[in-house]
């Protein structure tokens, strides 16, 4: 599947705010975003234009596409699924997105940014209920057990991430065992667990059109 393979931090200069696509990079001082704020390119430093109705809807779009690192066509499948589901359609969305395995991965302090939580899972490190699951966009669900594989979990790999991502809160969702590196789904997100600066009804409304 294609990929974007680009300067990450040129996405949240582009959005005038931090993604936190780059794990604990985007909490120090040299930050791109902190030095060079305004939009990446040579009309960057021109005055911002003020954004119409539907530009809005496509930057909050493009916001949650690239925090979750999907692409247009799974995005899309992604909102057709939450449409069917019953309840608010954008809360079902945002839950979707949560409950991918790459995430959860990511929101237990596995991956320093879900980037890195994605290559975790390809390279067969991370198990559900005890058996190898390698594909990022595996849907978990309740109760399910998510953990690092035994043979994994004395990588100097895991050593560093863990230590890094020892003082980043785990969503009331999760609850997380650090000395077995594994984590459960305790209940399903709701909106108030899921803390990405989105305005969810802003996608509904361009999708609906």
């Amino acid at each position: 599947m294609a990929r974007y393979t680009g300067p990450v931090c040129r996405r949240c200069r582009r959005e005038g705010e931090k993604l936190f696509l780059k794990g604990e990079k985007c909490v120090k001082a040299s930050c791109p975003v902190n030095k060079r704020p305004t939009p990446p390119g040579q009309h960057g430093n021109a005055r911002p234009k003020k954004l119409s109705e539907y530009g809005q809807q496509v930057r909050e779009k493009q916001k949650a596409k690239r925090i979750y690192g999907v692409l247009e066509s799974q995005f899309r499948k992604y909102f057709d699924i939450a449409r069917r589901t019953p309840g608010v359609t954008g809360e079902n969305l945002l839950r979707l997105l949560e409950l991918r395995l790459d995430n959860v991965v990511f929101r237990l302090g596995y991956g320093r940014s879900r980037t890195e939580a994605r290559q975790i899972v390809r390279h067969n490190l991370i198990t559900v209920n005890g058996k190898k699951v390698n594909i990022p966009s595996y849907q978990v669900k309740m109760s399910d057990v998510i953990a690092v594989r035994d043979k994994s979990k004395s990588l100097d790999r895991f050593k560093e991430v863990m230590s890094m991502t020892d003082g980043r809160p785990i969503p009331d969702w999760l609850t997380r065992e650090a000395e077995q590196m594994r984590g459960i789904v305790a209940s399903l997100p709701t909106r108030e667990h899921i803390t990405i600066p989105v305005k969810e009804t802003f996608i509904v409304e361009l999708y609906s059109k």
